[in-house]
C-alpha cells in the first residue's frame, strides 16, 4: 500500500505518508495482542484472512488518472498537482503525425485545475 502514496493526493503527500505509516503501527499492535490473547494457531487464522481480504479489496483501488486491475483507463495527469490534462480541440487532430507529437511533448493540452484550484462560482 505504500507504493501508492505518491499518487493519491500529490500535493498532500506528507499526510497521506503519515496516515499510511501510523496503519501499519496499529496492524503491528493488533496481531501483537491477538498473539498475546489468543493461540498461535488462531491468531495466524485470523492474520492470514485478513491479509487476504485486504488483498482481494486492492482491486477496487482507483488512482485519479490511471487505469485500475480491472478497468479503466489512462488519461494525461500533472504529476506535482495530480490535475488531469486535457487536449484542446484544433482542427489539426485529423493528421495523425501531428497529434502524436503532440501528445508526445504534451504540447496542445490544457492543465485542468483540481479541487482545490476551483472557487465556488464555478
Amino acid at each position: 500500500s505504500y507504493a501508492i502514496v505518491p499518487y493519491v493526493d500529490p500535493p498532500n503527500m506528507g499526510s497521506i505518508s503519515g496516515i499510511v505509516g501510523a496503519g501499519g503501527n496499529v496492524g503491528a499492535v493488533a496481531f501483537g495482542l491477538g498473539f498475546r490473547q489468543l493461540s498461535y494457531q488462531e491468531a495466524f487464522l485470523i492474520m492470514g484472512c485478513s491479509i487476504l481480504v485486504s488483498s482481494a479489496l486492492s482491486v477496487f483501488i482507483h488512482i485519479k488518472g490511471y487505469s485500475g486491475m480491472l478497468w479503466g483507463e489512462e488519461q494525461l495527469v500533472d504529476k506535482e498537482t495530480g490535475s488531469l490534462i486535457v487536449p484542446e480541440v484544433t482542427e489539426e487532430w485529423d493528421d495523425p503525425e501531428k497529434e502524436k507529437a503532440r501528445r508526445s511533448d504534451k504540447k496542445g493540452f490544457k492543465r485542468v485545475p483540481n479541487r482545490d484550484e476551483m472557487s465556488e462560482d464555478e
